[in-house]
């Protein structure tokens, strides 16, 4: 997923992988089955290190080549088609490919000159259009006069303009720049294949009889005269690239004109510099991957209509209003050509309170107003917890794709049953994923990205689902029937195959089969509209928490909603759980009938996590259920420390426990193995689900190997931690979890030249300890307020003895539910990026490693969107600066042992000491309280700003 399911994240399979969804999710590595080791990030491209302020240059190597060959791909299954029942399907209806079907993505681009995006199966041309709705491809124009047969652009003189002028209508000539630059990072920065991104490329656009043209030096020779004219994509499906000698073009680009008001053209220019979008089409709806005969996607047949919603210069961030309007234009575009529409978003970030994401309702009542449209959106790639489903996948009437780890990938024949994938997003208040897709592919991506055909995340699950939609669109269009989303989503659902030892909250109703839901299809049925709303706890299901050895409620309450003028109907209901029972039937009509299920109290006193689902049926069985109550209970392990026994964790399945925790108070986790051959992979998941954004997703084995995430006290938010252990896709685990929690609750402040440091006892004895304080850096804080989505900055000066930045960006979470994304981006006085991570969350961390020529003025640029086109609202952002040295040292070692006993606070005065780093912009000394206790360290890390007021916990 973009991000787009922030729907890419990478993994290692024998081969390193990229997972994508959201803007493409947050990057992280999967453990190859039996692997030990953590999960990484990509490597970043290999660089050479310029002077001071310039750009980098990337070595001069061999040209790329594919992570195999494509026919290799194509003979290994690895687009995993087959688990969802494409192959079958197709050979039983050979037409019902997508022809006559218009699938709209929603992503970063497409590159439409890659070999598979070219063609549908009936020869048409596959891509109908190309849009960007981003703004990232917007060239400023500015009216220029060529004198004589040159023209000046950006300081280079450019021959063959009256070759131009044999074309131009009129007097008017427009030029304009593309630095690459500010298009991010090597290698998708450079649009010309020169192997840097410091060049400026130069356009000329000008009306010519059929409308505006654009005319670029694609050669680099310096002249016009042997260029093609481009016109707008829609108007004559062309496309232009750079390149550089007699190297092939990096990346296809595509032309998008308007006319203003006083008749003077805008341009924007439609790429993919994130591969993202391109690796998506071609899982949705590619033919003929590569050339090769019959490597397709899941829909061949069907046409592509590419919608660029994403900055991916800026970390793949949506943009204000980008969603909406490519969605309203695909609806135009479509209903103009009497074409059915399915569409496809792999974007997901994080909810931090699902149901009230403002893009979930426009989506909602955009699906609402049409009916016909099937709308395929990723779950997000924020697991293994649950209650971390993101948005805008929480839409109720979207279907939200969750993800499989398909065995073609693992050395299978791909016809076995896949597990589900550690990274898709789980529901908890919220009754998703609907179902889970292949969530792995070799599909297409631009030429620069070659090496990288490879992908993975929910965002490759989504288009999966899509193509399947479209394969179902395309028979009912045939056979002249009615179109009917919901009829759709109802059939891929109930014929789908639940996969083992999941919940509803894991997978839905599971693997879907296309030629079953055609089946099912084949039969009339009526689906009731009913909206279910968990009472008191949860939105579309019930989550809820229960203390250890508390009876709590016993019951649950839900709302079903019916639309004016229902007829009344009667509803039965059956339960999938022992301890949760249900009436045996309801009549539901017109408006809010409530149904109250009742929780068997004396079954849920162990520490865990209970699902129950209840469905309601109709008497028309084969339909399947219209609705499905969830509920789920957490019951926290209690206690400072406790150690929890997980028992065999299932190949590829996972296990959880839950635990409380307390803010300022640092805990340590100790995940491992019983069996020195066996390993799982340690996940850390924070209250209201969102994954430890430090160290997290680490390997873990038995002894030494044995896996530890230790949370400093700064880190530490009150409420309930979730610790997983997921198992390798092929073997199964015996695991256990470790929870150790401080005894000390950990406060500074600073007076003057003094620390003051107060360590509260919550433990049950007395304890005893050292505690000194090690000066590790400086923070700066600052806060911004402003209206809208105009880009933010804050500068400031990057010291030299700074190695690493870490950059939190936090807000109120009433705000959070506004965006649809928020873009951090660091970059030096020269404009290159130093790092960039949109928050996935109200709250979020930029970490940046800063290179050895990083010191000197920087600016940390904040890029907010929101999900209305037109937002001018207020908003608040708490930012910190955080920069270290290598060399910390330590200040006011104390003299006697500090003891404190149980329920009480110590306090001790540290001295701050000499200051031995320069600061400066307004940053003040960064710290960590360091307290010893017996076989364990526990930290604290503290900002010393000169106050002196008190910082609390």
């Amino acid at each position: 997923m973009l991000r787009l399911a922030r729907t890419s994240l990478a993994v290692a399979v024998g081969v390193p992988l990229c997972f994508g969804c959201t803007r493409p999710a947050p990057s992280a590595t999967v453990p190859p089955a039996g692997a030990s080791s953590a999960p990484t990030a990509p490597s970043p491209e290999t660089e050479i290190a310029a002077s001071p302020g310039a750009p980098p240059v990337v070595r001069d190597t061999t040209e790329p080549t594919p992570i195999i060959a494509p026919a290799e791909a194509y003979s290994r299954g690895w687009m995993p088609i087959r688990p969802t029942g494409v192959p079958a399907f197709l050979a039983a209806h050979p037409t019902y490919d997508g022809r006559g079907v218009i699938i709209g993505i929603l992503d970063s681009g497409q590159d439409p000159t890659i070999p598979g995006l070219g063609l549908t199966t009936s020869g048409d041309r596959k891509i109908l259009d190309l849009r960007d709705f981003s703004g990232e491809g917007m060239v400023a124009l500015t009216p220029v006069t060529p004198a004589g047969d040159q023209l000046t652009i950006g300081g280079r003189v450019f021959t063959g303009i009256s070759r131009l002028r044999g074309l131009q209508v009129g007097a008017a000539m427009w030029a304009g720049t593309v630095a690459e630059l500010a298009l991010g990072d090597l290698p998708a920065a450079d649009l010309n294949g020169d192997r840097d991104n410091s060049d400026t490329l130069a356009v000329v656009v000008l009306r010519a009889t059929d409308g505006w043209v654009l005319v670029a030096d694609t050669d680099g020779d310096g002249s016009l005269a042997d260029e093609v004219p481009v016109r707008d994509y829609l108007v004559g499906r062309e496309t232009f690239a750079w390149h550089s000698g007699t190297r092939p073009a990096p990346l296809g680009i595509a032309v998008n004109f308007t006319t203003d008001a006083a008749g003077a053209p805008h341009l924007d220019l439609f790429f993919d510099t994130s591969a993202h979008g391109s690796h998506v089409a071609g899982i949705a709806a590619g033919h003929e991957l590569y050339g090769i005969t019959r490597f397709d996607g899941v829909a061949p047949g069907a046409w592509l209509l590419g919608l660029k919603i994403a900055n991916d210069a800026q970390g793949a961030i949506s943009t204000s209003g980008s969603m909406l309007a490519a969605i309203d234009y695909a609806i135009r575009f479509a209903a103009d050509r009497h074409a059915p529409l399915v569409l496809n978003m792999s974007f997901g970030v994080g909810n931090e309170a699902e149901g009230t994401a403002r893009i979930d309702q426009l989506i909602d009542s955009v699906l609402a107003a049409h009916p016909d449209i099937v709308f395929a959106i990723s779950a997000g790639n924020d697991g293994p917890g649950l209650s971390t489903m993101g948005f805008p996948g929480s839409a109720e009437r979207a279907l939200t794709i969750g993800a499989t780890y398909p065995g073609v990938f693992l050395g299978g024949s791909g016809k076995g049953t896949d597990p589900i994938a550690y990274f898709s997003s789980r529901g908890g208040e919220l009754a998703k994923p609907d179902i889970v897709t292949p969530g792995l592919a070799f599909s297409t991506v631009p030429r620069w990205n070659t090496g990288d055909e490879q992908k993975g995340g929910t965002s490759m699950a989504s288009p999966h689902a899509a193509g399947l939609a479209a394969l179902l669109v395309s028979g009912l269009t045939q056979e002249k029937r009615a179109v009917d989303a919901r009829q759709i989503r109802q059939a891929l659902m109930v014929t789908a195959r639940p996969l083992a030892g999941e919940t509803y909250l894991d997978d839905g109703t599971g693997l879907p089969d296309v030629g079953a839901a055609w089946r099912w299809l084949g039969t009339p049925h009526q689906l009731p509209n009913i909206l279910v709303r968990a009472r008191d706890h949860g939105v579309t299901a019930a989550w809820r928490i229960r203390p250890l050895g508390t009876l709590g409620d016993t019951t649950q309450a839900f709302d079903l909603i019916r639309p004016a003028g229902s007829a009344p109907m009667e509803l039965t209901f059956r339960s999938s759980a022992g301890w949760l029972r249900s009436p045996a039937r309801a009549n539901v009509g017109a408006g809010t009938t409530t149904v109250t299920l009742a929780l068997q109290a004396s079954a849920l006193t162990e520490p865990g996590v209970r699902v129950g689902v209840v469905t309601g049926w109709t008497r028309d069985t084969i339909a399947g259920p219209v609705v499905r109550l969830i509920t789920t209970v957490v019951v926290p392990d209690t206690g400072a420390s406790f150690s929890a026994e997980l028992g065999e964790v299932p190949a590829g399945g996972e296990a959880r426990r839950y635990f409380t925790a307390q803010e300022g108070r640092p805990f340590a986790v100790g995940y491992s193995t019983h069996d020195a051959a066996q390993q799982v992979v340690a996940w850390l998941h924070e209250p209201g689900g969102r994954p430890y954004q430090e160290e997290n997703g680490i390997g873990a084995g038995t002894g030494d190997q044995a896996g530890l995430i230790i949370v400093d006290g700064r880190n530490v938010r009150d409420g309930v931690y979730e610790a997983i252990v997921t198992a390798p896709p092929l073997e199964s685990a015996s695991a256990a979890i470790m929870v150790q929690q401080s005894p000390f609750r950990i406060s500074a402040s600073r007076s003057d030249d003094s620390i003051g440091l107060a360590l509260e006892n919550l433990s049950s004895a007395p304890v005893s300890t050292e505690p000194f304080v090690v000066l590790v850096g400086a923070e700066r804080t600052a806060r911004v307020v402003a209206n809208g989505s105009a880009r933010q900055s804050i500068r400031f000066t990057l010291p030299d003895w700074a190695v690493h930045a870490a950059i939190d960006v936090s807000m109120d979470a009433p705000q959070w539910p506004r965006f649809t994304d928020f873009g951090v981006t660091l970059s030096d006085a020269a404009g290159r990026q130093l790092g960039k991570s949109p928050l996935n969350y109200a709250t979020g961390t930029l970490q940046v490693d800063l290179p050895p020529d990083g010191s000197g003025p920087a600016v940390l640029a904040l890029l907010p969107g929101f999900a209305d086109a037109m937002a001018d609202q207020r908003w608040t952002a708490d930012i910190s600066i955080r920069l270290y040295t290598d060399s910390a040292h330590v200040t006011g070692i104390p003299g006697a042992p500090l003891t404190v006993e149980p329920g009480q606070t110590a306090v001790q005065s540290l001295p701050l000491g000499e200051q031995v780093l320069p600061l400066g912009d307004g940053f003040f000394p960064l710290g960590i309280v360091v307290v010893p206790e017996e076989d364990r360290t526990w930290t604290r890390e503290i900002p010393l700003p000169p106050s002196l007021t008190p910082r609390s916990p």
